[in-house]
């Protein structure tokens, strides 16, 4: 709220301008009634009496106008300060998390902000001065009405303490199902051709509906004490109502006041009703924005990755930052790593070294850690201990911008984002020219795929690529990663779905780039491995062996035998 407390003091003192021109009604009425009475002029009186309605209404609706304005800035400052923190989320916290609570807490709990943050706040400063103004004007009209008011309205307190903590309870467990029923529906949506290959379309729905009752069950339970919140403060006015028009009528009757004296006072009475209900509605509102605000507030909790900066473990072997285009050289130093302190070491103490230029394959059995290298490198994780160096440079010490910038990453399964094709190649490389992108197409095979396409690079690639077939989407992915000029090349087995002519032709393209760079590949099949300059063979975490493809048929065993099944696994 910080930053907008200007529009929001100018929005409440809007409203209370609007609530005095409120509060001069019954007076004037009042007046109005004895000049009546002793039949006097009125036109006076009713255009002072109109004019105070209607800038009472103006004021007011000015002031709702102003907190809407604001709430609404409120909530996009905060959607965008928490869709900036979610994309610098370190890995490990995102893959901890559930990316539809992650989406529910963007979307819906931001809206619950504008309630909270305005409406709450005004409307609970407002309703108090303006019960405060009411009380006092009815207690110098009549004193004794006064008490018989106030005595029948005490129980509302009674009610909104009992109601209160409950509503909280019932609003934050039904913005947690939401975020379950979030959750539940993309993990679904993420894989429906496989549920839909699966047949279990029925079974994953009734799975997202029970999410969704178990928001709407707490979502009732809310609103049942709201409701009665509410409905209290209703009876409570009105019953106030029938005992001042009781006691205010034997007054009147006795001579104690004049009839003008109970018609203003049961305006007031009258009156009293709105910053009742806005009490109510103030603590309501703070409550369902408190629940939303605790949730945001846990996202601020996961660490980001600029949050701090990187700690350096040891010193590097050479001072050398100058920013350069030559292709790095790569070494893991006695690197151990496990994704949490409950589960076993991924790494066991690796160790090898990747010259500067060339292309290097690690090969190993399934779960040897061959992919964890690459998540190292990108620093997506940290090493639990040793090191990983770039230049004879801890990556540690090496900004996250800097290092990220000097490697291209082609992921194994190539995912790309929706939007046109076009987007997705100059996603790391935003500038880059027309004819940059015609020479990587070329070089890629894409050349006549894109041709092809109705709208060429601006045709739309769906909803994570469903519009491109496995190959193209991995096409994509070395184009992309090309585009950017790496000086690490990253391929995590990047051509596994191509058929066997542009599998050839973009092996021959790593391998001219890695004239210019340094390629380091995971490699599954025998193809990409011998054409490599030196492999690294992996097993249970730990770096086998290393060498030529003709060495370590001679010296390794495991790695004869992976050779001898032509798809290393």
């Amino acid at each position: 709220m910080r930053p907008h407390r200007r529009r929001i003091a100018l929005g409440g003192l809007l409203g209370l301008a609007g609530a005095a021109a409120v509060l001069t009604q019954p007076l004037a009425a009042k007046a109005l009634i004895e000049d009546l009475s002793r039949h006097e002029r009125v036109a006076g009186t009713l255009t002072l009496l109109t004019a105070l309605v209607l800038l009472g209404a103006a004021l007011r609706a000015l002031s709702q106008y102003v907190l809407a304005h604001t709430a609404e800035s409120v909530v996009l400052r905060a959607r965008h300060q928490l869709i900036g923190r979610l994309l610098r989320l370190k890995v490990p916290d995102f893959e901890r998390a559930e990316p539809g609570d992650l989406l529910a807490r963007v979307t819906s709990d931001t809206t619950l902000l504008r309630q909270v943050t305005t409406q709450s706040v005004i409307s609970a400063a407002n309703g108090t001065l303006t019960l405060v103004g009411v009380l006092v004007m009815m207690g110098l009209l009549d004193p004794v009405l006064l008490c018989v008011s106030v005595g029948v309205t005490l129980f509302v307190s009674a009610v909104v303490t009992t109601a209160m903590p409950r509503i909280s309870r019932a609003t934050v467990r039904a913005q947690t199902a939401v975020g379950a029923m979030g959750s539940a529906l993309e993990r679904v949506l993420g894989a429906l051709r496989t549920v839909k290959a699966s047949g279990a379309e029925e079974r994953e729905t009734a799975a997202v509906r029970r999410a969704a009752d178990e928001a709407w069950r707490h979502g009732v339970r809310a609103a049942k004490w709201q409701a009665v919140m509410g409905t209290a403060a209703g009876l409570s006015v009105q019953l106030s109502f029938l005992s001042v028009l009781g006691v205010g009528g034997a007054r009147v009757a006795s001579g104690a006041i004049d009839v003008s004296t109970l018609v203003a006072f049961l305006l007031f009475l009258f009156y009293l009703t709105e910053p009742v209900s806005q009490l109510i509605q103030a603590a309501t509102q703070f409550q369902v924005g408190a629940a939303a605000v605790a949730r945001l507030r846990e996202v601020d909790q996961l660490a980001c990755e600029d949050d701090a900066p990187a700690v350096r473990r040891g010193p590097t072997t050479t001072a050398a930052t100058a920013v350069t285009s030559a292709p790095v050289a790569v070494v893991f130093e006695k690197v151990v790593f496990r994704y949490r302190p409950d589960l076993p070491d991924v790494h066991r103490g690796v160790d090898f070294a990747v010259p500067g230029r060339g292309m290097t394959a690690v090969v190993g059995p399934s779960g040897a850690g061959k992919s964890t290298l690459f998540a190292l490198l990108e620093r997506f994780y940290e090493p639990t201990s040793g090191r990983v160096l770039l230049d004879g440079r801890d990556i540690l010490d090496i900004p996250l911008p800097e290092l990220r910038a000097h490697i291209g990453y082609i992921e194994q399964d190539a995912p790309v984002l929706s939007g046109s094709l076009r987007d997705n190649l100059v996603l790391a490389a935003p500038d880059t020219t027309d004819e940059k992108i015609l020479d990587v197409l070329v070089r890629t095979r894409l050349d006549m795929f894109v041709r092809s396409l109705p709208q060429g690079l601006d045709t739309p690639v769906g909803h994570r690529g469903t519009r491109l077939s496995g190959g193209e989407r991995q096409r994509v992915a070395i184009a992309r990663a090309l585009l950017r000029g790496p000086r690490l090349l990253l391929l995590d087995e990047a051509t596994s779905q191509l058929d066997a002519a542009n599998e050839q032709a973009l092996r021959d393209v790593i391998v001219e780039v890695a004239r210019e760079t340094t390629v380091l590949v995971i490699a599954h099949r025998l193809s990409t491995v011998t054409r490599a300059d030196r492999i690294v063979v992996m097993e249970s975490g730990r770096v086998r062996a290393t060498g030529t493809h003709e060495e370590l048929l001679v010296q390794d065993t495991l790695y004869r035998r992976l050779a001898g099944t032509q798809l290393l696994v």
